[in-house]
């Protein structure tokens, strides 16, 4: 999700273009007033990633949005209004054939579901989805998407267990309010990680108070982990301990920023001492093997050279950077 004022055209497109280019796929906006669907048409024309209208509280604000030619609406049931207007705005998508994220929010549930089940329960997030996915079907609406979210794991993970049996709609997948990058990154995953072993997610996001790339590069490395997906290099290097001999967390830090924008799927070990370090090295596409002030660069399990301290991080990002070339180059003639 953006989190530039949508208002702001420059802002919100150049924010969007960084976020296309760490590798997110879908981005959604947030769309408070007029003023921010008036500046919806222009962002529409100069992004290419489709986008999504989250509405609140104003059924008219999705009606303009989906004029205003967004890909996708997102509207939370607690806070949309009454059922003639949440009508009236899936109405309106069908005309123009796009779907609707039903996005049950554990922050916003509709007060006689409050009522009655006394707190803010999975049972009760549920009940708020079935109510509105019911009401879509009977509008002969089924361009559907559901999210279940609430800021800790085992409520959103209940939830989004006991709604799979009763649907078959795509799920949209996170732990909002999750929190910082590190704290964030680490509460997310763990929810998202159990969830999408599940096959109970279709989409996520990566919910941090933290720049809207970070939550990019954190999902990436997530589905990275799970081998659901396969986008730029991953990293694998070892935690260091009384056997290094070279400041092993400032290489591994610094092959890491250098590659954060290789797209192309590679893995790259950066191993600290000869116990692990050659066996992991041989098993990456390009691996550093490292002994005292020194490293040896193995690509595909074979030594290319022993290089100093000094120089094990441009070697290393010149053999990675080279190694990608060569892939992307016979992914294109493979493909023509």
């Amino acid at each position: 999700m953006t989190k530039t004022d949508t208002r702001d055209i420059r802002a919100t497109v150049a924010q969007i273009k960084r976020l296309e280019k760490a590798g997110c796929e879908i981005v959604r906006l947030a769309v408070p007033d007029r003023e921010a669907v008036a500046a919806l048409g222009e962002i529409r024309r100069k992004v290419r990633v489709p986008l999504v209208a989250d509405i609140h509280f104003d059924h008219r604000l999705a009606l303009a949005s989906i004029e205003a030619g967004v890909d996708a609406l997102r509207i939370n049931p607690g806070n949309i209004g009454s059922p003639k207007k949440v009508g009236e705005v899936v109405r309106a998508a069908r005309e123009h054939r796009i779907p609707i994220r039903i996005g049950v929010n554990s922050g916003s549930l509709e007060k006689d579901l409050l009522a009655k089940y006394g707190a803010v329960t999975a049972d009760a997030m549920v009940a708020s989805a079935l109510r509105h996915i019911r009401m879509f079907e009977d509008l002969d609406f089924f361009d559907i998407k559901v999210s279940l979210k609430a800021s800790d794991i085992p409520r959103t993970l209940e939830a989004y267990r006991l709604l799979a049996p009763k649907v078959d709609y795509p799920f949209h997948a996170g732990i909002t309010e999750a929190g910082g990058l590190f704290t964030g990154s680490i509460r997310s995953a763990a929810g998202l990680a159990l969830l999408l072993n599940e096959g109970l997610a279709d989409t996520i996001r990566i919910s941090l108070t933290a720049p809207p790339e970070k939550e990019v590069a954190a999902a990436w490395t997530l589905l990275r982990s799970l081998g659901l997906r396969s986008r730029g290099v991953d990293i694998i290097s070892c935690p260091t301990c009384g056997r290094v001999e070279v400041d092993l967390m400032r290489i591994a830090s610094e092959v890491e920023k250098r590659l954060s924008s290789l797209e192309t799927p590679m893995t790259v070990a950066v191993m600290g001492c000869m116990v692990n370090g050659p066996g992991e090295a041989r098993e990456a596409d390009i691996g550093v093997a490292c002994g005292r002030r020194s490293g040896v660069i193995i690509k595909k399990g074979r030594v290319l050279r022993k290089v100093k301290e000094d120089r094990i991080v441009p070697e290393l990002v010149k053999e990675v950077v080279r190694a990608g070339r060569g892939k992307t180059e016979r992914t294109k003639r493979g493909s023509t």
